[in-house]
């Protein structure tokens, strides 16, 4: 026989669906027909697992209007079928014209790169990111403050993140055919809510790694 202890918590969600049901319904009587068509996005979003980075809410974007892919520290690597998978059916299927990764500043995946901390499996999914911190390792070992040094680490990330994402197959093909895309990395700061542009958008593969140098000499 199954376990019942977690049933109350699930009842609780349920319930707390259909008060969100009343609540959206009676503000506005004909959401969910229009959510069923709204599906057109601009953006795709790629961030981390964490649950206190909601990518609608952040940005004030309705459901639909932002296709989203989260892991844990928002990473994308080559061999990540199911990030490339979303990133093929965004840019070939829903025609975005923005992929934006974004980071948060103490992000744990992160921290635990950073600090040699033992997880478990996901310890391979974070070994992309010891390769980050191994790859500017002068730079972050200039930074005297442990704090300090992860927010960098965290925006290093996200300039490693876009660059990989620029070096797709499926976004070069995509430039190539003329089809307007722009990769961008931000990063969000928990304790205020503020999304910051690390002003590294690239646009056409003549900038991918000019943006990127020119970031990491500012």
């Amino acid at each position: 026989m199954g376990n019942n202890n977690s049933k109350p918590d699930l009842e609780r969600l349920f319930l707390q669906n259909r008060q969100w049901i009343r609540s959206v319904t009676s503000a506005d009587p004909d959401y969910f027909s229009r959510l069923v068509d709204q599906q057109n996005p601009e953006y795709l979003w790629i961030g981390c697992s964490d649950s206190r980075v909601p990518a609608n809410q952040i940005v004030g974007l309705k459901p639909g209007e932002v296709f989203v892919h989260r892991n844990i520290a928002n990473i994308v690597v080559h061999t990540d079928f199911n990030a490339l998978s979303v990133i093929q059916f965004a840019i070939d299927r829903l025609k975005v014209k923005h992929i934006i990764v974004v980071g948060h500043y103490g992000c744990s995946g992160i921290a635990a790169a950073m600090n040699n901390t033992r997880i478990g499996i996901a310890d391979n999914w974070i070994r992309h990111i010891k390769d980050v911190h191994d790859k500017h390792h002068h730079e972050l070992c200039s930074i005297e403050e442990e704090n300090a040094r992860l927010d960098r680490l965290c925006e290093l990330n996200v300039l490693e993140q876009v660059i990989n994402i620029g070096q797709t197959n499926i976004v070069q093909d995509a430039w190539a055919n003329g089809q307007t895309i722009s990769i961008h990395g931000c990063i969000y700061r928990l304790h205020d809510g503020l999304l910051k542009d690390l002003h590294t958008s690239i646009s056409n593969p003549q900038e991918l790694h000019d943006r990127y140098r020119a970031q990491l000499a500012s």
